[in-house]
């Protein structure tokens, strides 16, 4: 039985690890989000040919990043990145007007993809440091992102030279991911045998210091 209770307090209270995956097109900061995340700081980036993965450690959070590159050879490969993903954040370049259009059919076409039925959407608006940038409500609007009506998506402003806006969407992201497969387990547990929804009851008989039998 001590086994049984270490086992539950290990999950309930262990740091959460959540696979990320982290594309949008080439040069839209990708790899600078990712490095300023692990590291604090910027560092000198080149064009990612294939990808990047680096964990990031946030609260009580370990994310496993996939940085994977934007150029438009390359996004075909994005797919075989998209299994067991949970969180799914696609850069774009808030100055870049030329390609928004490209950038949406890019996200649309992913966002069809089966094996990211599930994956709760982060958008990074990013390069607001800029002057000509379009800001969070435009970007919503060139994406198309209040067509997403079965997908929980939020949209987030960022400058990754300085890291503004990045933990705020960190926030956002670890947040919906938790509540979404918190609620998928509190489910499966309903659908149990009664005795295992006795289980927090017992742990609580243990912690008080009552002396009693367990028996299911």
């Amino acid at each position: 039985m001590g086994l049984t209770f270490t086992k539950l307090f290990s999950r309930l209270f262990s740091k959460k690890e959540m696979r990320i995956l982290m594309v949008g097109l080439d040069a839209a900061g990708k790899t600078t989000i990712l490095y300023k995340l692990k590291l604090g700081e910027i560092v000198t980036t080149i064009p990612t040919i294939g990808f990047n993965v680096e964990t990031v450690e946030y609260k009580n959070i370990s994310f496993t990043v996939w940085d994977v590159g934007g150029q438009d050879k390359i996004r075909p490969l994005w797919r075989h990145y998209f299994q067991n993903t949970q969180g799914l954040i696609f850069v774009v370049d808030s100055n870049d007007r030329d390609r928004v259009v490209e950038a949406r059919d890019e996200l649309h076409r992913m966002l069809n993809e089966d094996e990211l039925r599930d994956a709760v959407l982060l958008v990074f608006a990013n390069k607001q440091d800029l002057p000509n940038a379009m800001n969070a409500a435009e970007i919503t609007d060139k994406l198309g992102l209040h067509s997403l009506r079965q997908r929980h998506w939020y949209i987030q402003s960022t400058c990754a030279t300085t890291g503004e806006g990045l933990y705020e969407g960190l926030d956002w992201l670890s947040s919906n991911i938790a509540n979404k497969y918190l609620s998928r387990s509190h489910l499966s547990i309903d659908c149990r045998p009664d005795w295992m929804t006795r289980i927090p009851h017992y742990i609580a008989v243990a912690f008080s210091g009552e002396r009693r039998r367990w028996s299911f």
